[in-house]
């Protein structure tokens, strides 16, 4: 029995050195995890998101982000690639106004009436009102655009976006396991043409969002559970710093509703394997060459969720929907007395009453 026992032990033993040897597509890194404040506090379980009102745009799939446009349309980009443009109350079936070839995510309407689309597989895009797609930015510091993600346009016409990863937009359930800060928040001049970076080595970037008169932007690094800033005026200007850390979800699209409120989508509750697994970078290849062998775990559950946190970085809402039927949001904006969440697999925006301040 006692042969059995070890010839068992070392057969273990080689099959763990066998999964840590193996080649793999990541090269994990290690790193800290911030406490996970999980349902408690500021962020209890609440349903303010379960009644929410949904607009279609099926036939098609995830409408990430939405812009408001002429003539009260809210205009959002699908899985397809279609951007589409639809009332946000669903009193109007989704019309197709353009097809960017690629993954539209970000949108915001420029001053010029041009539609700027941060697009995952394309780079920074302008779609004009009759649908014509044209490419701005797919390059910055010598290095591809991989992977445009979100956007925010200032008064000056300066559009700020990230480049969440270099591994581009397929690569992203790799990044989650690898955990290599390769995000860009960049900065595109369209007078010169030119493409600047002001942020990298940024953990999934994610959200973009400027702040009041302009003196800041925000970044969403989705993988580290935070909001960083950048200071574009005042005696910080070129300095960046964290804004709020240690959120319990993973962040995505950012917006300011102009009324002292940064809205954060949580696209989904933080992953407790990942969190366990974060310093610990040989473990989480082994872990990831055993389910290469015997398949990934199913996701969990879908959860509805977005918070609100003012400009001092306070959490001042937390609006939530535990069943799901609103779920996977990426965006959260304010139209008016509404605000229109995005999704990155509904087939329906979402939208409430904008909570009092």
């Amino acid at each position: 029995m006692r042969y059995v026992l070890l010839a068992l032990l070392i057969a273990v033993a080689g099959f763990g050195v066998w999964l840590a040897v193996q080649p793999t597509p990541i090269e994990p890194l290690g790193w800290d995890a911030p406490a996970n404040p999980g349902l408690t506090g500021v962020y209890k379980p609440n349903e303010a998101l379960k009644g929410a009102t949904l607009a279609s745009v099926a036939p098609g799939r995830g409408p990430e982000d939405v812009a408001f446009g002429p003539a009260g349309f809210v205009y959002t980009g699908l899985e397809n690639g279609d951007i589409v443009r639809l009332r946000a109350d669903g009193s109007t079936p989704p019309q197709k106004i353009a097809n960017t070839g690629g993954r539209p995510l970000g949108l915001e309407f420029a001053s010029d009436g041009l539609l700027l689309v941060a697009d995952a597989r394309r780079g920074l895009l302008a779609v004009t009102p009759d649908g014509k797609v044209s490419v701005l930015a797919v390059r910055a510091r010598g290095k591809p655009i991989a992977f445009a993600n979100d956007l925010a346009i200032a008064t000056d016409g300066t559009v700020y976006f990230s480049d969440a990863s270099s591994r581009g937009y397929e690569g992203l359930p790799l990044d989650a396991w690898e955990a290599n800060p390769t995000g860009r928040l960049l900065a595109y001049d369209p007078l010169s043409g030119e493409t600047r970076v002001l942020l990298e080595g940024l953990q999934l970037a994610n959200g973009v969002a400027l702040g009041p008169n302009e003196e800041y932007v925000l970044v969403a690094e989705t993988f580290a559970y935070r909001v960083r800033r950048y200071w574009l005026k005042g005696p910080n200007a070129g300095k960046d710093d964290v804004f709020i850390d240690g959120l319990p979800g993973f962040p995505d699209n950012l917006s300011y509703d102009g009324a002292g409120r940064f809205w954060i989508a949580l696209v989904s509750p933080r992953n407790d394997t990942l969190d366990a697994l974060a310093g610990r970078p040989i473990l989480r290849k082994m872990l990831f060459n055993l389910y290469r062998l015997i398949g990934f775990p199913a996701a969990g559950p879908k959860y509805g969720w977005i918070v609100a946190v003012g400009t001092n970085g306070l959490v001042e809402g937390n609006l939530q929907d535990p069943a799901g039927r609103v779920h996977d949001v990426t965006s959260v904006n304010r139209y008016g007395d509404t605000l229109v969440l995005g999704s990155l697999t509904m087939t329906a925006l979402a939208t409430i009453p904008a909570p009092p301040p």
